[in-house]
């Protein structure tokens, strides 16, 4: 069984996210999905993140079809010891990390990028929003 791994916030999800999904599953047989916890995400993108909490994100991830696996880390250490755990086939990424330092590489068997899709992005996205 090939496994893929990604992972992020997906606080507010848009089509960028689906076809990030639809193209790690086609890479493999099974994808697992990391998230990071509501404390992250405000330690990482401020303290009006995440819009949706722990919770939503789980629930509507858990239900896309391309998904198989979805698990909640709370800091690079927790995300490092998961894909250690599930040493994956794959671990794709951002194309914006290709020079940055790439949790858990050392334990994926191949490190892939993927590029945004259409400018999506949730920041944007609830940027576009405040200004309504």
């Amino acid at each position: 069984m090939k496994t893929i791994w990604t992972n992020g916030c997906f606080d507010i999800l848009h089509p960028g996210h689906i076809e990030l999904f639809k193209a790690c599953k086609s890479l493999g047989d099974r994808l697992i999905v990391g998230i990071d916890s509501d404390e992250k995400v405000r330690l990482d993108k401020g303290v009006e993140r995440p819009i949706n909490d722990i919770c939503h994100r789980y629930s509507i991830l858990s239900s896309i079809k391309y998904i198989d696996i979805v698990h909640v880390f709370g800091s690079k250490i927790e995300l490092e010891q998961l894909i250690e755990f599930y040493n994956p086939d794959v671990l794709v990424v951002g194309g914006d990390w290709r020079k940055g330092d790439i949790v858990g590489s050392d334990y994926a068997k191949e490190v892939r990028f993927f590029n945004r899709v259409g400018g999506y992005s949730s920041t944007n996205l609830i940027n576009r929003i405040r200004k309504l």
